[in-house]
């Protein structure tokens, strides 16, 4: 099972989450292009997005006491970082700046009846953090209790980033997305995984459609190291492995689907609020289910995200 640094209600409820900001240009279509073809457009928007800095916001919507770790351009992408987390009230204190490398652009593609997405994500500046910033950042990751990251930045920093909590006995959730193969050292240091279908299949070898091959990927990846699986199925909820058992957790429906694109983070960013508040992991789970059901409800990726008061209304309106 997880260690249990998250239910001690002593400690400070902070949440530490590194990561990408990318500045989101998001395109709906009724298809997808093919390479050399031209295709008109539906609607546009340009937003904050980055799977880190969606998973920031959604904590400090849902009353989590939220850090951030990245880093920016010196760029009017930047600026919306800025102005974001200011808005958010989310602390940046570790969120450096970079004068050479430029704030990084997620290009989505979203299927305007359908809310399906494809997604092309270059990082810039988020994916050159030096050591001098990690260490800096260290000081506040091991004073956490809650510490959570993804893969859209150097994997060396996302390692050092959850050896810095594991050795501080803070809780880690590692989000393995976009999917990349792992180093074995990586596992061991995650208390939560939380893949979604593609990514367990990805890191497994095996396919992932339903329950039971997320339990057999999580079955593997559970013998890597990591203390809890949480395989994330859509539509179809969320399946959730230990070394003591197995739950299906089923999806939270809070109305008709607009765009999918930030359904993880919302998920992410309301697991690690619960877990730092004490939850237990299946209700930490079902928190996370009720978030990322309301955030595709809306357009976006961040401004998607769903404050504390609709997520507390729709899980009473649930039980």
């Amino acid at each position: 099972m997880p260690r249990i640094a998250y239910i001690n209600l002593e400690m400070s409820r902070a949440i530490t989450i590194m990561g990408s900001f990318v500045a989101d240009v998001a395109f709906r279509t009724s298809a997808m292009p093919q390479w050399g073809e031209t295709l008109m457009g539906t609607s546009f928007r340009l937003g904050p997005g980055g799977k880190g800095s969606n998973q920031a916001v959604a904590a400090a919507r849902l009353a989590g006491n939220v850090s951030f770790v990245s880093k920016l351009g010196s760029d009017a992408f930047g600026e919306i970082a800025r102005r974001l987390y200011r808005e958010e009230g989310i602390e940046t204190s570790c969120v450096f700046e970079s004068q050479e490398e430029a704030t990084g652009a997620a290009a989505i593609l979203i299927h305007e009846s359908k809310g399906e997405n494809g997604i092309i994500v270059v990082p810039g500046a988020c994916f050159h953090l030096t050591d001098q910033e990690l260490r800096k950042a260290s000081k506040v990751i091991v004073r956490s209790v809650v510490f959570l990251t993804q893969l859209e930045q150097d994997l060396a920093v996302v390692e050092r980033g959850l050896r810095y909590a594991h050795d501080a006995g803070v809780t880690t959730i590692l989000n393995p997305a976009p999917a990349a193969k792992l180093p074995d050292s990586i596992y061991p240091l995650c208390d939560f995984l939380t893949p979604n279908e593609s990514e367990a299949s990805a890191l497994t070898d095996i396919p992932v459609n339903d329950t039971n091959g997320a339990e057999r990927a999580a079955d593997v990846l559970l013998a890597r190291g990591v203390r809890l699986v949480l395989v994330t199925l859509g539509a179809n909820g969320a399946f959730l492995k230990t070394q003591d058992g197995a739950k299906h957790i089923p999806a939270i429906d809070a109305g008709s689907v607009v765009d999918t694109t930030g359904a993880g983070d919302a998920f992410n960013g309301g697991l690690a609020v619960a877990l730092a508040e004490g939850m237990s992991a299946e209700d930490a789970v079902r928190f996370g289910c009720a978030a990322a059901g309301l955030s595709v409800t809306r357009h976006g990726t961040a401004p998607s995200m769903p404050h504390r008061a609709e997520v507390d209304k729709l899980l009473m309106r649930k039980a």
